[in-house]
């Protein structure tokens, strides 16, 4: 394994020029990458509607394809998954990335082409280790095996030809070269398993008999495999069980919630952490500095970007930017045009950038997962580091939460009502409630505003929920596994009041 670890080391650094090459030249790549994509397209019934072939600047194409969502594209979509081609991108597509999406409650099928697979996912792969290998170049992650959380995957067949859907991480792993199974544990058939539950006992054993040197996945299911590795084993980290692990990738979440249970499960400094945004519309970002907060933004993957200020989001016709408009911690909606056929496609998650030079970014939350109601504005981001303030404060760990606004009532004031699901609760919850709230105040001035003297806002309400609720919550809605991930703020109660009922049951 010593050889092909110098080998595949040496091949990842490679790439490292061409990564140089768009961190230098940021939006002759992007124009490039706008002008391959509209002359691949100019055939299919998208490029005939929108006349492509007479697309010559970013200005004529921003004004002549509309801004789009699932909804808008989901008739196109529905009829390539009965088998119809040529219609939103001229190559055949034949997978589906199967999304819940915190936008949707219905399942969202993103179409994924031979073309993304190669040019954005499997690139991303492939730099992701390269950035690494580049930054740790003592690295002996390949003399030991690698666990993907994948999900899992169905094929349907229309007219004799086969169509697949599945989560993007189990399309990723049957597409993959056959010599990464070298690299990889567990064996396909426990990696593509649809029963979640039954499948994470199967991984466990198998994973246990491997030296594991890396793992790559959604932060809530990665920590279910650890749990249950250890309690199958009996020993107190997993550092005694793969004593050569060095490397955890991580997206899908904000990693800070869970930072502290991960440094105990490894506790060494030797072991690093990689945060991606590699979503199943595409690869976006990778961190390519150790212990950054940001990521790199990916500009060579077959992905033309735009941006919509979120203030413009309930415009009729909002106002897009490219990535030589944008400005510095400016919060902004994601637009992407793909090599997959989506055409300015808003995928719901909001960024801001933290350097223009070269372009790294920041995963702030989502169009729709936020708070305010009362005009306080409250975003995912804002909630994670307050959290993470107030757990620091009170020595505790957080496993999982959720909030929702309680709304006036009569002469009652509204507040914010928070269900949280500790690894080790706060010994005072008084006091872990007065710090959450002095750090919402200290990161968002909306929200200080509307709690000036209780004007609008009282104190929030916590309820300290019982261990396995937000497991249980998402088993019985069909969502365990794959890029399946918690709802963090909800500006109704729907979820917070499901969560709420399944209490006495847990």
């Amino acid at each position: 394994m010593a050889l092909i670890n110098s080998l595949v080391s040496w091949v990842m650094k490679k790439r490292i020029h061409q990564i140089e090459l768009f961190m230098r030249y940021p939006h002759e790549v992007q124009a490039e990458w706008l002008r391959k994509l509209l002359s691949n397209a100019r055939a299919t019934e998208w490029g005939r509607r929108y006349e492509f072939k007479s697309i010559q600047t970013p200005e004529q194409f921003r004004n002549r394809i509309p801004v789009n969502d699932y909804n808008s594209l989901r008739p196109f979509i529905d009829r390539l998954r009965k088998g119809e081609q040529n219609i939103l991108w001229p190559s055949e597509i034949k997978w589906f990335a199967k999304s819940s999406g915190t936008t949707n409650d219905k399942s969202k099928f993103i179409p994924v082409s031979q073309e993304a697979l190669e040019e954005c996912h499997f690139k991303g792969g492939k730099d992701m280790l390269s950035i690494y290998c580049t930054n740790h170049p003592e690295t002996r992650l390949f003399d030991g095996k690698a666990i993907a959380m994948g999900g899992s995957r169905q094929i349907t067949e229309v007219n004799n030809e086969s169509y697949y859907q599945g989560d993007l991480s189990a399309i990723l792993i049957q597409n993959l070269p056959s010599w990464v199974e070298f690299l990889r544990t567990p064996n396909l058939s426990i990696a593509l398993m649809d029963e979640w539950e039954d499948k994470i006992q199967m991984m466990a054993a198998e994973t246990i008999q491997h030296d594991v040197t890396n793992i790559s996945g959604v932060p809530s299911w990665t920590l279910l495999l650890f749990k249950r590795i250890l309690e199958i084993t009996g020993k107190q980290n997993l550092l005694e069980i793969w004593p050569n692990f060095e490397l955890l990738i991580h997206g899908g979440v904000n990693f800070t919630p869970y930072k502290e249970q991960f440094h105990q499960l490894f506790p060494s400094d030797r072991v690093n952490y990689l945060e991606t945004y590699n979503a199943s519309e595409g690869f976006f970002g990778i961190q390519d500095r150790d212990h950054a907060e940001d990521m790199l933004l990916m500009l060579d993957y077959g992905v033309y970007y735009e941006f919509i200020p979120v203030d413009q989001l309930e415009a009729e016709h909002p106002r897009t930017l490219t990535l030589a408009e944008i400005e510095l911690q400016t919060h902004y909606a994601l637009l992407i045009t793909t090599n997959a056929g989506l055409w300015r496609y808003m995928i719901g998650d909001t960024i801001r950038f933290t350097s223009l030079s070269p372009y790294r970014i920041q995963i702030t939350g989502r169009t729709r997962n936020f708070i305010n109601a009362f005009g306080e504005e409250l975003i995912v981001d804002n909630a994670d580091k307050a959290l993470a303030i107030a757990c620091g404060r009170c020595h505790a760990i957080l496993t999982e939460y959720t909030a929702a606004p309680v709304y006036l009532e009569g002469n009652k004031k509204g507040c914010h009502e928070w269900l949280i699901e500790f690894d080790r609760p706060p010994d005072d919850i008084a006091f872990f409630t007065s710090a959450l709230d002095n750090a919402l105040k200290s990161l968002n001035s909306d929200y200080e505003a509307k709690r000036y003297h209780d004007l609008l806002l009282e104190e929030p309400r916590i309820r300290i929920m019982p261990r396995g609720t937000f497991y249980h919550w998402m088993k019985i809605n069909g969502k365990l596994g794959g890029q399946h991930k918690v709802p963090r703020l909800s500006n109704d109660r729907k979820y917070l009041e499901e969560i709420l009922t399944l209490k006495l049951t847990v």
